[in-house]
This record gives C-alpha cells, sequence and structure tokens, in this order.
C-alpha cells in the first residue's frame, strides 16, 4: 500500500535505501529552445520504496536536512553523475555537464562537503566542466556568508555553480550583487495564469538584468509552448521542463545524448575596451566617478531588434536638455517617440554603422520633449555614439550629447538674411565679396558664382580674375594695387570702373576690417552697376 513514510521510517530506511538503490537518480534535459539542441541537465533525486510506493522529493528532503543527513543523498546523487560521466567517456559518448544539487545542511563551516566532492571527482578522473552545482536562492538568502565561502571554494576548484528557483519569492538584487553564480534558473511558476504587462516587464527585468552580468538564463517549469516563446521573446533560450522532456533515468539519458545533437551553453558577452561597461555600473569605479562629475552630458543605452531603451544618464545631460526635467522621466520615455521618421531612419542607420564597424560617429536629431514645467519644445542634438559591449542582439551604447538648438537656430536665421540679401542684391544688381589680406583668398556671393560662374574660393587673388578678363586689361594695374594699399592699411578705397568683357561701368568699394592690434585682415567688396 502506497503512503508517505514517517520521518522515523525516512531515517531508518535511509541507508538501506541507498544501499539497495531504492534511491536513484533521474536526469532532466536543458535545451536551447531555438536550435532544440541540449545544453546539460539536472540530476534529480528519487526514492521508490519497494513496500510503501515512491516518495516525493518535498516529503523526504526536509526531514533528512533536519535531521542533518542530507548530505549521504547529496554525496550519492554527486558519485551516480560522476559514474554516469565516466561511462560515457569510456564509450565515446559526448556528454553534457550536469547540474547536482546541494542542500543547506551540506555546507559546514570547515566546507568538508566540499572537500567530499572532490574525492569522489577524482576519483573517477572527470574533469569539473561535466559537473555544476546547484544551490537555491532561499538556502543563499538564509546563509548567505557561508554561501560566499563555499563559493569561493567552488570557483577556486573550477566549478559552474547555478542559482536554483530564483523568483520564487526570496529575490532580492542583495543576491544577485553579493554571490557571483555563473547560471540563474528562473522558476516559471513566477509566469502564472494570472501573469499581465506588469509581470512581462519584470521578468525582462530580470533576463536582461542577468544578461549584463553575463550570466545565462535557464527557465525551469516550462510546460507549455506559450511560455517558451514568451521566455524566447525576452531572450531567453534555454528550458528546462515538461514541454522538452519530463526527468529520465540514466540509461535513456545515455541513448538521448547519443542521438541528439548538443552545445555549449553560452556566455556570448563582447565588451570593448577595458569593460567600459562593468565599470560604468560600479558606483565607487573611477568611470562611475568620471561620467558622473567630469565628463560632459552622456547616457548609457540599449538597442535590440529596433528598440532604443535608455539606462543611465548623468546630471549633466539633463541639464543639457534645459527642459527641466528629472532623471526618472528620462528613463520612462521612449526616444523613438522623441523624433520624426526620418531622424529616427538616420539615428538608427548611425547605430547600424557603429555596430558594423565598431567606430564611433556622430548624429544630429532633432527631438520633440515634454516636461511639466516648460511644456513641449523641439531641441536639436547633436550625439557622439560609441558601443560598449554586445550581449546576443542586444548591444549597448555610451552617447555623448550637446544641445545646439540656438546654433541651428543662428545657422538658420543667418541662411534666411542671407537669401534676403541675395534677393537685394539680385534686384540691385549688385555683386560681394570677401577678401581675406593675409592669404589672399576671396570668397564671392552666390550671386558671382551664378551669375559669372566663379568658384566658393578664389586663391592669389586677383590674378585669376585679372587673367580670366573680368577685369579689362587697362584697369588691372589699379586694381591689383589696390590690394597692395589694403594689405599696407587702407580702410576705404572706392571707383567707378568698366568691368566685363563689355566695359559695363560699375561702382566698385572696399571696407577693411582690422584686429585688436590694428592690423588689417579682411576686406569686404561690392559692385553695383551704374545706371544712367
Amino acid at each position: 500500500m502506497e503512503r508517505k513514510l514517517t520521518e522515523k521510517e525516512t531515517v531508518s530506511r535511509l541507508d538501506d535505501a541507498l544501499m539497495r538503490n531504492y534511491i536513484y537518480v533521474s536526469y532532466q534535459p536543458q535545451i536551447n529552445y531555438s536550435t532544440n539542441r541540449i545544453v546539460g541537465a539536472e540530476a534529480l533525486v528519487r526514492w521508490k520504496d519497494p513496500k510503501f510506493g515512491p516518495q516525493y522529493p518535498v516529503d523526504f528532503i526536509p526531514v533528512l536536512e533536519t535531521k542533518g543527513l542530507m548530505y549521504k543523498i547529496d554525496l550519492f546523487v554527486f558519485e551516480e553523475v560522476c559514474a554516469f560521466q565516466k561511462r560515457c567517456r569510456d564509450e565515446g559518448i559526448y556528454a553534457v555537464p550536469v547540474s547536482v544539487n546541494i542542500s543547506r545542511s551540506d555546507i559546514a563551516e570547515d566546507l568538508s562537503f566540499v572537500n567530499s566532492m572532490e574525492k569522489i571527482r577524482k576519483a573517477y578522473d572527470i574533469p569539473v566542466y561535466y559537473l555544476r552545482i546547484e544551490i537555491t536562492e532561499k538556502f543563499a538568502v538564509e546563509r548567505k556568508e557561508l554561501i560566499l565561502s563555499a563559493l569561493d571554494r567552488l570557483h577556486d576548484l573550477g566549478y559552474v555553480v547555478v542559482m536554483d528557483d530564483f523568483g520564487t519569492g526570496y529575490s532580492s538584487l542583495n543576491i544577485l550583487k553579493d554571490l557571483k553564480v555563473d547560471i540563474m534558473k528562473f522558476d516559471m511558476s513566477f509566469l502564472s495564469e494570472n501573469t499581465d504587462v506588469r509581470s512581462g516587464k519584470i521578468i525582462n527585468s530580470v533576463v536582461q538584468m542577468a544578461k549584463w552580468l553575463n550570466t545565462p538564463v535557464i527557465a525551469e517549469g516550462v510546460e507549455t509552448v506559450e511560455q517558451a516563446d514568451f521566455m524566447q521573446s525576452m531572450g531567453c533560450y534555454y528550458i528546462q521542463g515538461q514541454l522538452y522532456k519530463e526527468p529520465v533515468g540514466s540509461e535513456e539519458f545515455f541513448e538521448m545524448i547519443k542521438d541528439v545533437k548538443s552545445e555549449s551553453l553560452s556566455f556570448n558577452y563582447k565588451s570593448f575596451g577595458e569593460n567600459k561597461d562593468n565599470s560604468f555600473w560600479n558606483p565607487h569605479s573611477v568611470e562611475s566617478l568620471l561620467f558622473n562629475r567630469f565628463i560632459g552630458p552622456a547616457g548609457i543605452f540599449t538597442y535590440q531588434k529596433g528598440e532604443v531603451n535608455v539606462l543611465r544618464v548623468n546630471q549633466k545631460y539633463i541639464n543639457e536638455l534645459a527642459m527641466h526635467m528629472d532623471e526618472a522621466s528620462i528613463l520612462r520615455m521612449n526616444p523613438w517617440n522623441t523624433i520624426d521618421n526620418a531622424d529616427r531612419e538616420k539615428y538608427e542607420n548611425v547605430l547600424k554603422d557603429i555596430i558594423k564597424t565598431y567606430k564611433e560617429e556622430e548624429c544630429e536629431t532633432w527631438r520633440n520633449l515634454d516636461s511639466d514645467c516648460c511644456g513641449r519644445d523641439r531641441v536639436c542634438i547633436r550625439s557622439s555614439i560609441q558601443l560598449i559591449s554586445v550581449m546576443g542582439d542586444q548591444y549597448l551604447f555610451f552617447s555623448a550629447i550637446r544641445n545646439i538648438t540656438a546654433e541651428k537656430e543662428a545657422v538658420g536665421e543667418l541662411n534666411d538674411n542671407i537669401k534676403k540679401f541675395e534677393m537685394a542684391g539680385d534686384q540691385s544688381n549688385t555683386f560681394s565679396w570677401e577678401y581675406n589680406i593675409l592669404s589672399k583668398e576671396m570668397r564671392p556671393c552666390s550671386r558671382c558664382k551664378r551669375v559669372l560662374g566663379l568658384p566658393s574660393v578664389i586663391k592669389d587673388y586677383p590674378e585669376p580674375v585679372i587673367e580670366s578678363g573680368l577685369f579689362p586689361a587697362e584697369i588691372a594695374d589699379m586694381y591689383r594695387d589696390w590690394h597692395k594699399k589694403l594689405a599696407e592699411g587702407a580702410d576705404h578705397l572706392e571707383a567707378i570702373l568698366p568691368l566685363t568683357a563689355d566695359k559695363v561701368l560699375f561702382h566698385v568699394r572696399y571696407t577693411a576690417e582690422f584686429d585688436e592690434n590694428g592690423r588689417p585682415y579682411k576686406a569686404y567688396g561690392s559692385a553695383v552697376q551704374v545706371v544712367d
């Protein structure tokens, strides 16, 4: 008759169950959902009592932990996995790493359990790569200081450490900050039928945070295609659960890895420079100090699948926008909603070019910004952008910005004035130019270029114009003498001169400009046709 063992029966029957293999190991594969290849497995303990039937881990594990006996099962499982991996190696099968759970009662101050594991591993001559150690998040929270010591010891020995059950109610940012685990397993019980947009954003944030920590995430307990698709959309490709395979015995798992292709679980992180991104996230780093206090207006943002997400800005960035906004409002808004389609396309093309070349580039875009006190305003931002790091299809960028709205408006006003001036010149039949006395370069107005065919810059002026016949031969020497007088300090010259091959009379004027030392350096010329 099947029933749960009592606490006393669990303790008394343990050794016999281990000796007679009533306690055994099952393996649940972990796969890359996008490639359908195995990336690892978790070793799970099972107990089938010949008299009372299957005993569930949720029932017997707490009893054995309380009694300080769980180490017997954990070492048994660890040795079974080592024996399995040795069989794979002996028969030339490409084995995949297998995770083994350790209980809270396993870790003592002297770390003797870890030493016992090492003796077993060395006896079977199994490379540490093929063994992973799982700790539960609850255990990590309750005995953090002890776990820190164990993690250091396990990492020194070369083990990959997995945090199990992340998201089951004990989640803490301190866990991610203090415990440098190598892989996180996200418990899919968080993704219940009542999952809403808020839950989805939380899951996405956890996955993205783990990725920037270079910590792969395995979604555990995946039972439906919808769950797997959802996690994949978040960038989590590794899954474990009944959707792919329930836990199987060692023989079935052995046959499975013979026939199914496998691959390594990817830590696909690429950083440029001296780990720039890691330094940016450290509040005590020199880089963070520079970012906040000494460099100009700057921000950090991600680009993934066409979407931009601002992660961090410094105070100078906020001040540069001149909209009295706060950091929270900047981080909340979608940058694409602030710019027109044409500028978005230009900005996105710059990002794509940087991804291809890894070179820093600049981009100018107009933004429509809103703030509570200033309402809506249109500002022009010049961004100097460089790629910091890559995680899969997500790219992390650093952007230094400058608000050039005033410059753009001044240039626009200047262009308007130039157009008005040119229109007035056309109506009055006036030509104008600028002459650099020191370099002897002349820059003609647009009417000179359009009507007379002059280039944008004429060097060694006035010789090329005299040679072209624009100034007739009889006044060439006088015109050359004018430019000598300008170099000597003449502030004003004018005369009525015949110009062009048709010798049309023009009133020609020069007005000189002087520097702070009284030396001439520039002159402005004009020629107005004389009308009888």
